[in-house]
């Protein structure tokens, strides 16, 4: 059996490890360790005070995951603590399966907020949106919690109503909705076909994102008659991210070999990667569109920027989420995990998205004759502790593009007619216009180098 005291040995010899020693130069040692030290015998005093003279017993457990929590949230706010049964379900998470309401949510400032609702789950269905509040779970406040708490809370297992508290612009207070977790299998790739251009929506980045959107393509050819696509619009609305190397997976499929998709860079030069393309099974040259607005997010951020750079895609829709940092997930030994921001990513052309995101070539509103540009949906500007935007490397003329209505020569068509969905619309409409000669492509020049 484990000692009760044990923590104070392991504190103990970690206070050893970061005291100042003595130099054999005679220099005095680093000022930064002394003041670590000199801290950590602080917290040390802290804890002991709380331990032998809080008015009730204290779990040393929470305790200790509660100040490594309040440390992280000094951090950006996708750094975090995910104790065991959180670090589990974000595991099953990037599995695709999950026991949950599927909702993707964020801090701005001191709430919570909803960044999209995740497709066909129970918080689609009950109508929750993109940029509501959330105000309390099962009636208990979420103040001053933080976002792996609130994640813990909605997720459990499937069957068991959640009472989740929402405000919303445009209500008068906020309202109570009961939504029935399921365990959620999230097939990451739906497709449909228009009159033989392909729509595939991409929800998220999970494992074998890339293999199911291959397997949707054969299919929807098949469906073709086996004839080759007139198009495709890859539909990243509300995707929210997920795995960097299911991202560039994706992108691969579209670009020729040799190309680069992303590139990472960490602080000191640490943790610079370069992603390239591979010379094999790219798909054939026909007309893409790229469907994103303001829940698209990270991963999918990666792909619109690299084939936005190199010319491959036409972007369509609204400016993105505007994440450009990159997370590694590091398993601790208690069955908790670290999500720690290492790196910021580039597109090909040198560009950071943080704070920024994909600015797309044409601007279509959600609803016909809406602006875009104003909408209630939070951005990676508006979270708390985000990083600030870097200077890009790109030229003003690359990074201050601005987005421009459809050309003249995009026109009705009938296999769209009494499609709902205007974003959806007017990109089959686009790329039938390509597809038949009647529209252009905006010129982007390709760039075979990563800046």
């Amino acid at each position: 059996m484990r000692s009760p005291y044990s923590w104070r040995a392991a504190l103990a010899a970690g206070l050893l490890l970061l005291a100042p020693t003595a130099r054999a130069d005679g220099r005095e040692p680093s000022t930064a360790r002394t003041t670590t030290y000199e801290q950590l015998e602080v917290f040390a005093r802290v804890l002991s005070y709380v331990q032998n003279n809080y008015v009730e017993p204290v779990d040393d457990k929470k305790l200790m995951q509660g100040a490594i929590k309040g440390m992280l949230e000094t951090l950006d706010p996708h750094t975090v603590f995910m104790p065991p049964e959180v670090f589990k379900e974000m595991k099953i998470d990037t599995s695709g399966e999950f026991g949950g309401l599927g909702i993707e949510v964020a801090r701005k400032g001191e709430g919570i907020v909803v960044v999209a609702p995740i497709d066909d789950t129970p918080a689609a269905r009950a109508g929750i949106r993109a940029g509501d509040e959330l105000v309390a779970i099962d009636g208990e406040s979420l103040q001053g919690l933080g976002l792996s708490d609130v994640l813990q809370r909605m997720r459990g297992p499937a069957g068991k109503r959640v009472l989740l508290t929402i405000m919303r612009e445009g209500f008068n207070a906020p309202r109570e909705l009961a939504i029935i977790r399921d365990h959620i299998r999230i097939i990451p790739v739906e497709g449909a076909l228009y009159g033989g251009i392909a729509h595939l929506k991409v929800k998220n980045f999970q494992d074998r994102t890339a293999l199911y959107l291959r397997k949707e393509l054969d299919r929807l050819r098949e469906q073709n008659g086996g004839k080759p696509l007139r198009g495709v619009v890859l539909d990243l609305r509300n995707n929210p991210g997920g795995l960097l190397d299911q991202a560039v997976a994706v992108s691969d499929l579209w670009l020729p070999g040799s190309l680069p998709i992303v590139s990472t860079r960490g602080r000191n030069g640490a943790n610079t990667t370069e992603e390239r393309s591979k010379d094999r099974d790219t798909e054939p040259e026909y007309p893409l569109v790229v469907l994103v607005n303001a829940g698209s997010a990270s991963a999918s951020e990666i792909v619109a920027g690299a084939l936005q750079d190199h010319g491959r895609a036409t972007i369509l829709g609204t400016q993105t989420f505007g994440k450009g940092s990159v997370q590694t997930v590091i398993e601790l030994e208690d069955g908790s995990g670290l999500k720690l921001t290492i790196a910021r990513y580039y597109t090909p052309k040198g560009r950071s998205i943080q704070e920024k995101g994909i600015t797309p070539d044409y601007l279509v509103p959600e609803t016909p004759g809406g602006k875009g540009a104003k909408d209630p949906q939070p951005r990676e500007k508006d979270l708390e502790r985000h990083f600030k935007a870097e200077p890009s490397v790109a030229s003003e003329s690359e990074t201050m593009a601005k987005p421009r209505g459809l050309p003249e020569g995009v026109r009705g068509w009938d296999v769209t007619a009494k499609l709902t969905d205007h974003q959806l619309k007017m990109s089959l409409n686009y790329l039938n216009g390509v597809a038949n000669g009647a529209a252009r492509r905006p010129a982007v020049k390709a760039s075979n180098e990563a800046h």
